[in-house]
């Protein structure tokens, strides 16, 4: 099979042949249809996260054909579809696990990062952490929802009960969670780089009442917000824009320094919460609302040989919605 693969960071992937993995205990192979490319992926890319092994196959979007079972496995049959996320297993005997937090797992092991993930022809999952996904929908359409679906979702459930929400960061998340928010009925503005003009009006096509830059203030104070973007000067800046009570949450797994800030921003019970990776419970209550909706990303697609010029799309923020590769 082919792979892009990374042997170093800060360096370009490099395509491969390799022989196509055998699935272990409780493992399946798949054929990749559609592999999502991620900003977590760009961080390991770039060495702002540092993972366990190189080489390292990336890509946490995964959508495919279940190809061949390992020993044990019983929940899936070959052929059908599954989507592959972020969470790759966790060991269940942590106490984290035993309390229903197995996003905190102390030894969980995460898809392109600790396994090797989907910027390939095949992979190799554990079976239990795999999703089934609608046979009608198409892979690049549905690989999005794997990551920037599924934990844009655990990040929305913090604000979910608030009507007004500030998205900052209008890409690959937001797009698709901002179509959830207006399916239940919520008000949203969109904060964007200074000067995107696309990206203002990407954002009112897909509902927002306001867009604007992310240093202006909003038409009125909001209940709460997510920060997707990763930089941390935009937390005092969204905080200063959020109502009494209000609740900011961080939905990015790495983030630029946090300026420092006067309390004032943070009284008055205004709440700033982080979110660490998902559960699959939160993957079961995105993947069955998101069909119905119908939650619909906008994609430019690549194909895998050209993976390196789809991260560099992302690193300059030239792409609109989700970017997504096809074997």
């Amino acid at each position: 099979m082919r792979a892009m693969v990374l042997h170093q960071a800060k360096k370009p992937l490099v395509l491969e042949d390799r022989p196509v993995p055998s699935p272990g205990d409780g493992q399946v192979l798949i054929r990749v249809e559609a592999s999502g490319v991620c900003r977590t992926d760009l961080h390991i890319a770039d060495g702002e996260l540092s993972p366990p092994r190189l080489p390292l196959v990336l890509g946490h979007q995964i959508v495919g054909r279940v190809e061949a079972l390992g020993p044990g496995v019983s929940s899936r049959r070959v052929g059908e579809r599954v989507g592959v996320g972020w969470l790759g297993w966790t060991c269940g005997e942590c106490k984290h696990c035993r309390r229903g937090e197995e996003n905190l797992c102390v030894n969980a092991q995460f898809t392109g990062f600790h396994l090797d993930g989907g910027f390939a022809e095949y992979t190799v999952a554990f079976a239990d952490y795999t999703y089934p996904l609608p046979e009608g929908g198409e892979a690049v359409d549905m690989a999005p929802w794997m990551c920037a679906g599924l934990t844009g979702f655990r990040s929305y459930r913090f604000v979910r009960d608030k009507s007004l929400i500030g998205f900052y960061g209008f890409g690959s998340a937001a797009h698709l969670i901002a179509q959830v928010a207006r399916f239940e009925g919520k008000r949203f503005y969109a904060f964007v780089r200074p000067g995107d003009e696309a990206a203002k009006a990407f954002a009112m096509q897909m509902g927002a009442e306001w867009a604007g830059d992310s240093t202006q203030a909003p038409p009125e104070p909001m209940e709460g917000a997510i920060i997707f973007a990763p930089v941390g000067d935009l937390i005092p800046q969204a905080l200063s824009h959020l109502e009494p009570g209000g609740t900011l949450v961080l939905g990015g797994i790495y983030m630029s320094p946090v300026p420092q800030m006067p309390y004032a921003l943070l009284w008055r019970e205004r709440t700033i919460r982080s979110v660490a990776n998902l559960t699959r419970e939160d993957a079961r209550g995105f993947l069955q609302l998101a069909p119905k909706i119908p939650v619909r990303a906008q994609v430019e697609t690549y194909p895998l040989e050209a993976a390196n010029e789809a991260l560099e799309a992302l690193r300059r923020g030239r792409a609109q919605g989700s970017i997504v590769l096809v074997p």
